[in-house]
């Protein structure tokens, strides 16, 4: 690599950090004074990163590349929706699995939660809610500068880096646990990963959404976040080792197990797309 070439680098990746994290100071602030208590701490998470990573990627794009959404990995072709419902339903089945193993070895049943009734209208917005969240942690993850850095420095080089700052972003989490912040990071490998297999960031949309509705929907913590939607928890009769504990299934050895399955199984379920050049 030129000189040149690490000042463009610099510049370019630079550029896009200052703006997320500028954002990541502004929207939070701003949904909070327009929004008073209509404002829920999930949301108003979900909405900043996504407004953060949106605006960052569409500047940069703009002042670099052509100002497509194809400069950032969201153009529409004719394979993104079959590769945004694959990983949709991947993610979902991993969750669903690791659920039904644990209800068919008696580690865990299903009860009542102390709250009464079911929170299933809210199930739409929340679904909303989850899909702008999973949006903007791919684009500020895998959008514009993990892109940008995949050209010009290479794919491992870039993957395994961004994975650990994807699990460390995770670890001020309510709850959060060692193994929980290692789930974090492999999954943000194979979050990566699944850039790479479609060079779209319609898969790795899918894998994050899928998993983050099905946990909630299956009574499971969300990452420290507890949704109590369905009345019904999944209590565990095992340590926090497999359960999680209060984290959610991320911090157990049932989620390391299935993450690296997926890893392993991902090119059975997205063919590969090489980089135009």
């Amino acid at each position: 690599m030129t000189t040149t070439e690490r000042v463009q680098l610099f510049v370019r990746v630079g550029v896009f950090l200052v703006l997320v994290f500028a954002g990541r100071f502004i929207f939070p602030i701003a949904l909070s004074l327009f929004g008073g208590a209509v404002w829920g701490g999930l949301m108003v998470s979900a909405l900043s990163t996504f407004a953060a990573a949106a605006c960052a990627n569409a500047i940069v794009a703009r002042g670099w590349e052509n100002g497509k959404l194809s400069d950032f990995g969201l153009g529409w072709a004719p394979e993104s929706a079959r590769q945004l419902i694959t990983g949709f339903l991947s993610g979902a089945s991993a969750a669903i699995v690791i659920v039904l193993l644990a209800l068919l070895f008696r580690l865990a049943s299903f009860e009542r939660t102390p709250s009464t009734g079911s929170a299933f209208a809210a199930l739409p917005l929340l679904a909303v809610i989850l899909m702008f969240g999973a949006a903007g942690e791919e684009l500020m993850f895998h959008g514009y500068a993990f892109q940008h850095l995949v050209r010009v420095i290479g794919e491992f080089a870039t993957v395994l880096p961004v994975g650990v700052l994807f699990g460390l972003a995770h670890a001020s989490n309510a709850n959060v646990t060692g193994l929980g912040i290692f789930n974090t990071i492999v999954w943000g490998v194979l979050l990566g990963y699944a850039y790479l297999r479609t060079r779209a960031l319609w898969l790795p949309i899918g894998l994050h959404f899928g998993w983050n509705l099905a946990l909630p929907l299956l009574g499971v913590n969300l990452s420290g976040f507890t949704m109590g939607l369905t009345g019904y928890e999944l209590r565990w009769r095992t340590g926090p080792l497999l359960s999680g504990g209060s984290y959610g299934l991320e911090g157990g050895l049932f989620t390391t197990a299935m993450v690296i399955a997926l890893l392993i199984l991902l090119p059975r379920l997205s063919p590969r797309r090489e980089q135009e050049t």
